[in-house]
């Protein structure tokens, strides 16, 4: 069932995900009702930025009387927030919860479907360093989407509403699903914590590692937006230079953590070049042995 414009919504936990997302659907459109967070002075600013809402640090309060009430506390506090609104005195009948954990299933919403309410996980793919995210901010992404089909209309009609798209996720792959993610936003930004690291040491100051990595770290995506994993991949292992990757072995011994991305990352590398058909079965096998330090 779509919810039509002018819907009340609660944001439960208004810290960066939460406020973007009270700005975006009170950009959209929807009523924003209440609000809340621990920290008086965040929940404000949380307010002012979205533009609407009463302000609380009582989660029952500002979930009362909205017909969509969003979880956006952190992980772990999701099954003690659920477990408190689910003591009150509200009824919660035909009210939709939905949580925004890329993790969690929403059967840790089962405290309030029992007491009638429609639950789903609904994860947006997408990472927010700050609060003052812009109301375009979901277009075109995808969100993770799980739960009960009575549940699954509206979150997709929400997700459509806020411009993105709805990836309707089974249950038992919802992990795996998660840990992708992970890979692909916070092991990329220790990816290249790890290489801007390196800069010292060959003369370079820190603080420009990010005006000379971050051009070419962006033409990478690019690439692979355009052309694909495997298409998009260059350099010495899809060439097949051996001396090259000894070098950089070299180069890294007195860098132990960057040497051990080093080599775990190039052997997948390898494996890409090889499955293009970038590099010879046997070139494979030269560069994998150097690579095991066999």
């Amino acid at each position: 069932m779509k919810p039509p414009l002018g819907t009340t919504v609660s944001i439960i936990g208004a810290g960066r995900l939460g406020t973007a997302l009270g700005a975006a659907l009170k950009h959209r459109g929807f009523t924003i009702q209440g609000i809340s967070c621990g920290s008086v002075l965040s929940v404000r600013a949380s307010r002012r930025f979205i533009g609407a809402g009463i302000p609380f640090t009582d989660i029952h309060k500002a979930a009362a009387g909205s017909r969509i009430v969003f979880l956006t506390v952190p992980d772990d506090a999701i099954v003690e927030v659920v477990k408190e609104l689910a003591a009150s005195v509200r009824s919660w009948s035909g009210v939709f919860v939905f949580h925004c954990s890329g993790l969690h299933l929403s059967a840790i919403l089962k405290p309030l479907a029992r007491k009638g309410a429609r639950t789903a996980s609904l994860h947006p793919i997408q990472s927010f360093a700050s609060k003052r995210a812009e109301p375009d901010v979901f277009r075109s992404i995808y969100f993770g989407i799980e739960g009960e089909p009575q549940a699954l209309e509206t979150a997709c009609s929400l997700v459509r509403d806020l411009g993105g798209n709805p990836l309707v996720l089974a249950a038992e792959h919802k992990p795996l699903y998660h840990a992708a993610c992970s890979i692909a936003s916070n092991l990329l930004v220790a990816l290249i914590h790890e290489a801007s690291g390196l800069l010292p040491s060959a003369g370079i100051p820190r603080p420009m590692g990010s005006d000379i990595l971050l051009p070419l770290i962006q033409g990478t995506l690019q690439n692979v937006k355009i052309f694909d994993t495997g298409k998009a991949l260059t350099g010495p292992l899809t060439r097949g230079d051996g001396e090259t990757i000894k070098h950089h072995l070299k180069a890294l011994q007195d860098h132990p953590s960057a040497l051990l991305v080093y080599r775990e990352m190039s052997k997948s590398a390898l494996s890409i070049a090889h499955t293009e058909e970038k590099i010879s079965s046997r070139k494979y096998r030269q560069l994998m042995a150097l690579l095991a330090d066999k």
